[in-house]
């Protein structure tokens, strides 16, 4: 068995999958993302063995059957379409840029919590982090710009660039959107402060 979450991304546009695609990898970085461009293709791939289907609103209407058995693990990606979200489906609007998307999946997950969507363990810190780079962690998580993290702690602000730059090397982020969900997923920040 497969000791990772696997998430499928079911949309005909490719461009689409794959943008879509980077942002899962940073925002579930222990999930495995498989990119379909056909409901057959998806179908084939046995289903049952998908934490969540990521769909275009196409593909769904075109089996909405099919998705709303599977309503727990069903998120439509729509264009703030009103009628999708009437539909008591979860919806991702995808007109919204990467932070907003990634804030969006983590209000998806935190409104998820069902026994079977457990979360998965949090994925281990390769080093630990100091107290100051946690802080530092902490306050971009609350969205503060580096001059403001430096004025908040009473540092420089080339300090503050330097525990950014040794936080992502250190976990292995690329992105301030990872970054935040990584402080999430560790507790170092809560959705409260989003």
């Amino acid at each position: 068995m497969n000791p990772h979450p696997a998430i499928a991304v079911v949309v005909s546009n490719t461009l689409a999958g794959i943008g879509l695609r980077s942002i899962l990898e940073k925002a579930a970085p222990t999930a495995d993302i498989e990119l379909f461009a056909s409901f057959r293709e998806f179908e084939a791939a046995d289903p049952e063995r998908f934490f969540h289907f990521f769909v275009s609103a196409q593909l769904f209407v075109a089996h909405a059957p099919f998705f709303r058995a599977y309503r727990h693990k069903t998120i439509i990606l729509s264009s703030g379409d009103p009628r999708l979200a009437g539909t008591g489906m979860h919806c991702l609007d995808v007109h919204g840029n990467e932070e907003q998307i990634v804030a969006a999946l983590l209000r998806l997950q935190h409104s998820a919590h069902r026994p079977e969507h457990a979360r998965p363990a949090a994925v281990p810190v390769p080093q630990l982090l100091s107290e100051r780079e946690i802080e530092v962690l902490t306050l971009i998580a609350e969205g503060l710009m580096n001059k403001q993290i430096a004025q908040r702690l009473d540092i420089g602000l080339t300090t503050v660039i330097s525990h950014r730059r040794n936080l992502m090397e250190k976990l292995g982020i690329r992105s301030v959107a990872g970054l935040v969900v990584y402080a999430l997923a560790a507790g170092y920040a809560s959705m409260d402060t989003l």
